[in-house]
């Protein structure tokens, strides 16, 4: 991105930002020209999909499914949208987005902020796909069952979604990552593979899980036979930081995530061993580190808060990146890498 165009979108308020961009990459895949050729050299298949590449949005960016064709023109191998709840809610009180700009870094407390499931997946049914549709489910705020708000939405996504990811790792609906262990997560997990038919259902957890709810969710995950893992989420925790909103609550992202995203994907894949593939999240801004994640057993990675700061060219340099160090190693393929 021109610096002078960066530094005037940073000058606009963070959600009032997100929100043009949106609107932006909805009319530009209505009427635009891909950015990104087919990168033939990456192709991987995962949990019985077959993705353009291995490079994915992370949820939480399109949360409403309104720019699907889009940021499938960026080069994306994979789009994921929502979180999506049954009942549209307005998510938490703004101020509610922060960029830390001088440690790469956003803090969100949204709260699961969308238009509802019915609306969502319309418009996901209806878009244009160059790659592999996920959509991400999630409980309102102030459902009295969980689980039932989680099928509601694997029965929904289910007919229109190439995968399902239901959601227990978001720090800012209270409660919510309670679900990630013991009976709950067991509970939970059942009665979302019974509803998902024949569609992949992946579960998203934390990074702030300690060894032994990472022992408990490689348990759950593998008795219940979930198609993969995404590792992981924003954490609660605070790494040093510079930027003048680093004390603002919720989740964090970007840069300062990475090395506990490194820490947690190298305890997951222990725990997990080569049963359930793992989908790497938090940090990932180059071919590089994407290809670190690899090597370190992610079978697919997930990017979204570097966006904020390389610009919308950024999957197509991370995709070239990584084909470049796969051939210079001498993978034939991605699936070869993973763990190497």
């Amino acid at each position: 991105m021109p610096s002078l165009l960066q530094r005037a979108i940073h000058a606009i308020d963070p959600e009032t930002a997100h929100v043009a961009a949106i609107r932006a990459l909805a009319a530009w895949g209505t009427a635009g020209t891909p950015m990104a050729p087919p990168a033939p050299a990456l192709p991987t298949r995962v949990a019985g999909i077959d993705f353009p590449n291995p490079v994915g949005l992370a949820a939480g960016l399109d949360k409403d499914a309104r720019a699907i064709a889009g940021l499938f023109a960026l080069g994306f191998g994979s789009v994921e949208v929502g979180t999506l709840t049954p009942r549209a809610q307005p998510g938490n009180p703004k101020p509610r987005l922060f960029r830390l700009v001088e440690d790469r870094a956003v803090i969100n407390r949204m709260g699961f902020n969308n238009g509802g499931l019915a609306a969502g997946i319309a418009r996901a049914r209806a878009a244009r796909r160059t790659g592999v549709l996920g959509i991400n489910v999630g409980a309102n705020k102030d459902a009295t069952d969980r689980v039932a708000d989680y099928v509601a939405g694997v029965t929904a996504a289910a007919p229109v979604a190439d995968y399902i990811t239901i959601n227990v790792s978001s720090p800012n609906t209270p409660g919510l990552r309670d679900l990630q262990q013991g009976a709950a997560l067991a509970e939970l997990l059942a009665a979302c593979m019974a509803a998902r038919g024949a569609t992949p259902l992946f579960l998203k957890v934390a990074p702030d899980l300690d060894a032994g709810m990472i022992d408990g969710v490689a348990r759950a995950a593998i008795d219940a036979r979930v198609d993969a893992l995404v590792m992981g989420n924003t954490t609660v925790s605070r790494p040093p930081l510079s930027a003048r909103d680093a004390g603002e609550t919720g989740g964090l992202s970007g840069a300062p995530l990475r090395d506990l995203a490194r820490a947690r994907l190298a305890d997951m894949r222990r725990a997990t061993g080569t049963a359930v593939p793992l989908i790497a999240v938090g940090g990932i801004d180059s071919g590089a580190e994407a290809y670190a994640r690899i090597r370190a057993g992610a079978s697919l990675v997930q990017v979204y808060t570097a966006l904020v700061y390389d610009g919308p060219g950024l999957p197509r340099r991370i995709v070239a990146e990584l084909a470049a160090l796969l051939a210079r190693d001498g993978f034939a393929s991605v699936a070869e890498a993973v763990g190497a």
